[in-house]
């Protein structure tokens, strides 16, 4: 029986970890095309922490509770839908409302859970693979062989990235803040390089170039960037944690032929994000079942327990994902 009301975490005006709130909500109704899913773990990223604080809004129609992914069972289909049934095991990327034990989302924005994975490791595939995918492969075109830089490499997106470009047959480097977060990519298999230490740009240089990097920092990466890209180099940015703005020499671009594009996940259409989950259930999710990619899992809370994990998301210490436990129920 699906309960009338259920528990959920919202956000009670805009500021930091403490405006995170229990609260009861009515559980959302499965609209034409959607399925409402049981959520049994929710991930925990980095635009949730912008959400809070006031400075990303929901898209029209979203919930208005953080939480762009989870896993668990669905609860009921929408009208239309025909892929899933009720009791089904899922993950999914959601428009909103992760943080609470019943969300809704379009049907097609819901995969199955990869074989040889628990709920708890699906839970910190959505957000995390549409994100890389879609920007390496789909946007960048990262081919085998080439050099790829990945910022931030010890975050749930640094450390699906350096996985998947491996799969992929690249070669790969990254940046992180300490000893510990390089240890942990190069266990990955990427060349970490310390920020605080060393200059990727000199580095990337002397391999001869990066082909393709990912940024979520953005500021004065960006012209740094352009600098290490090689001829006919891609950059894609997809945060801008250090700022949108960078005096970058278009010379450069034109002479080396060097494109710079980027994304945000959550605006897209819902027909942008269903041809994202096809792909990756085409052409990740076996990678993940043979092994190839794992999902890296840095901490977990329980639900009540949300800024605890906000604040462990934005004192920068975590490596990989950061998940909350809806429900001990599996």
């Amino acid at each position: 029986m699906i309960p009338d009301m259920m528990q959920a975490i919202e956000i009670s005006a805009p500021g930091g970890a403490e405006v995170l709130r229990p609260a009861n909500r009515p559980v959302p109704v499965a609209g034409h095309g959607q399925i409402l899913i049981r959520i049994i773990w929710a991930g925990v990223n980095r635009p949730d922490v912008l959400q809070r604080a006031g400075s990303y809004a929901p898209p029209p129609g979203a919930s208005d509770l953080p939480g762009l992914e989870c896993a668990g069972e669905v609860a009921a289909v929408g009208p239309g839908v025909t892929r899933w049934k009720p009791g089904d095991r899922v993950c999914a990327l959601l428009p909103g409302g992760g943080y609470a034990e019943y969300a809704s989302c379009p049907a097609e924005h819901a995969l199955p859970i990869p074989k040889g994975l628990s709920l708890q490791e699906a839970a910190a595939l959505p957000e995390t693979a549409f994100t890389v995918w879609s920007n390496v492969v789909m946007r960048g075109g990262l081919q085998p062989g080439e050099r790829f830089l990945v910022h931030g490499g010890s975050s749930g997106i640094g450390t699906m990235a350096i996985q998947i470009a491996r799969a992929l047959g690249a070669r790969v480097w990254t940046t992180a803040g300490s000893a510990e977060k390089c240890a942990a990519c190069a266990k990955l298999g990427a060349t970490a390089i310390n920020y605080r230490e060393e200059d990727f740009v000199t580095l990337l240089r002397e391999a001869g170039g990066a082909d393709l990097i990912l940024d979520m920092v953005g500021g004065d990466y960006i012209a740094r960037n352009i600098r290490c890209l090689a001829d006919d180099g891609r950059l894609v940015m997809i945060a801008f944690l250090a700022g949108p703005k960078a005096g970058i020499n278009f010379a450069q671009i034109m002479a080396r032929r060097l494109t710079v594009t980027g994304s945000t996940l959550r605006p897209q259409s819902d027909l942008a994000k269903a041809r994202i989950a096809d792909e990756l259930q085409a052409r990740l999710w076996p990678l993940i079942e043979a092994g190839a990619v794992r999902p890296l899992i840095d901490s977990t809370y329980p639900l009540r327990e949300a800024a605890e994990a906000h604040r462990r998301m934005e004192g920068s210490s975590h490596i990989g994902k950061i998940l909350l436990q809806v429900s001990s129920k599996e």
